[in-house]
């Protein structure tokens, strides 16, 4: 599947450092050191709305970190998933009377559209579930004859305490969460722990038997679709050398999903999913979390609509941290827009000359990637009175991704 148009980065003179970011698993920062490759894989969207604002900010956090990459001369390979069928795709198409894979394509180009909006550097692999359900399918039949799959009537389920025992992995080593946490999380986040017959309550689907008019694929398990986390699972095995270096994606995935996507991974290969487990906060609007469910949604696609630069939008959400939870308000937008104008007002009276600024960019980006801190730099320069560079304009483009020229 085509993914979108890869916003130029300049190539700046010298290196940066390997950045330093949280770990999840580890509760602490870690360099986020590739062995050879710069892998990385975050989760993608499920195309059964817009790009709202959370969805921006977890997806511009690991667009930070590929350009601090691409800055330490690290080779990036950078995988995305799209999950183009599942339950709320499948009940949002049944409430509107669009046909599902109109509604999936429809949102997966608006998608496209808000991420070239924002100048987000595409995956080198952005991939449909829907382009994978053989490979799923196979890589399931591989975990049932090893006993780590099991059938509940005609459905299968990642046996948990199975794959304890066959490879180096136990259910709560990324999260650290509590089994009652986690009985919680599971109801809330697509699983089903009081369904009846399983081995452990919060064992996952791996593959769920349908017959029409819900669809599904014909495929060594029968005719179904796949589950949640295990699309994850063998997407990233595919393109991706385990353990590959960061698996990203916003916080509310910690558990079910990236705790069952490490654990699917390591039951199929032996070998952990990822070096760093990275998380986003979650964003917030009118004193809840944003999200498709509660309808509370602040779209980027709205706001471009409506006029406001894409570059403001980025400055909006490079003016936080990354892994902290924040809440979105009108008065953020307009202070990146206040900012934005200075910054353009600074740039029109560039020289030639080489960056003063990259120093100290490179400096506190690469400490768990503190754009914050980075606008921070780039106001005190205007403030100052400091003349303009075009090293700093090329500075600036490359690691904040805002094109001043």
């Amino acid at each position: 599947m085509k993914s979108w148009s890869r916003p130029e980065v300049p190539h700046l003179p010298g290196r940066g450092d390997i950045p330093v970011i949280w770990d999840t698993a580890t509760a602490s920062l870690i360099a986020a050191q590739p062995r050879r490759v710069a892998g990385i894989y975050v989760c993608g969207i499920t195309p059964y709305d817009s790009t709202h604002i959370g969805h921006a900010a977890t997806y511009l956090a690991y667009d930070t970190l590929i350009r601090l990459w691409l800055d330490a001369g690290c080779d990036v390979n950078y995988v995305q998933n799209t999950t183009d069928v599942d339950d709320p795709l499948l009940e949002r198409a049944q409430q509107t009377g669009v046909d599902w894979r109109t509604l999936a394509a429809e949102q997966t180009d608006r998608f496209r559209s808000d991420m070239e909006r924002l100048r987000i550097i595409p995956p080198d692999h952005y991939i449909a579930v829907t382009e994978r359900i053989t490979e799923i399918a196979e890589a399931i039949e591989r975990l049932r004859e090893r006993d780590i799959a099991y059938l509940v009537e005609t459905d299968y389920y990642f046996d948990s305490a199975a794959a304890s025992r066959a490879v180096h992995w136990h259910l709560g080593d990324e999260s650290h969460f509590d089994r009652a946490t986690m009985l919680e999380l599971s109801a809330q986040r697509g699983g089903d722990p009081e369904r009846l017959g399983k081995r452990d309550a919060l064992d996952p689907l791996l593959w769920r038997a349908t017959s029409p008019p819900e669809p599904g694929w014909e495929s060594v398990l029968g005719v179904g679709r796949p589950g949640w986390h295990i699309e994850c699972s063998v997407i990233s095995a595919e393109f991706l050398e385990h353990p590959f270096t960061v698996n990203g994606g916003g916080a509310d995935l910690i558990f079910p999903h990236h705790e069952f996507s490490a654990g699917h991974a390591t039951a199929m290969s032996g070998e952990p999913l990822a070096s760093v487990y990275s998380h986003t906060g979650l964003v917030a609007y009118r004193g809840e979390k944003m999200s498709k469910s509660l309808g509370n949604l602040v779209l980027v696609s709205d706001l471009t609509r409506d006029g406001v630069d894409g570059r403001a939008v980025r400055l909006a959400l490079l003016a936080q941290c990354y892994r902290a939870d924040w809440e979105w308000t009108a008065a953020l937008l307009t202070a990146a827009n206040e900012r934005l104008t200075r910054w353009i007002a600074w740039s029109e009276r560039v020289v030639e000359g080489e960056s003063l600024l990259l120093p100290s960019l490179r400096t506190v980006l690469a400490n768990d990637l503190n754009t914050a801190s980075a606008l921070t730099i780039v106001d005190q320069a205007y403030a100052e009175g400091a003349q303009a560079t075009s090293g700093d304009l090329a500075a600036i483009d490359a690691l904040l991704g805002i094109d001043l020229s």
